[in-house]
């Protein structure tokens, strides 16, 4: 599958489990456990809760995604 494919949903961080992966709450109430994607670790952009975040989510599993993006 590739990146095209993702669908791309916004939300706001309510927790954070550890080891980069983090719980999102999305705009349409959907609950999905995003982890940061390879260009915000490498980068070591930080993200908090409170967060507005951009979540790329699997159409086949929409209960884990990447976080691909911190809104400013």
């Amino acid at each position: 599958m590739s990146r095209a494919d993702l669908i791309q949903l916004e939300g706001k961080v309510t927790r954070i489990l550890g080891a980069g992966i983090m719980e999102v709450q999305c705009d349409n109430d959907i609950v999905v456990r995003g982890r940061l994607s390879g260009r915000m670790k490498k980068y070591r952009i930080k993200v908090l809760v409170g967060d507005q975040v951009q979540v790329s989510v699997s159409p086949y599993d929409p209960t884990h995604g990447l976080i691909t993006y911190r809104m400013k």
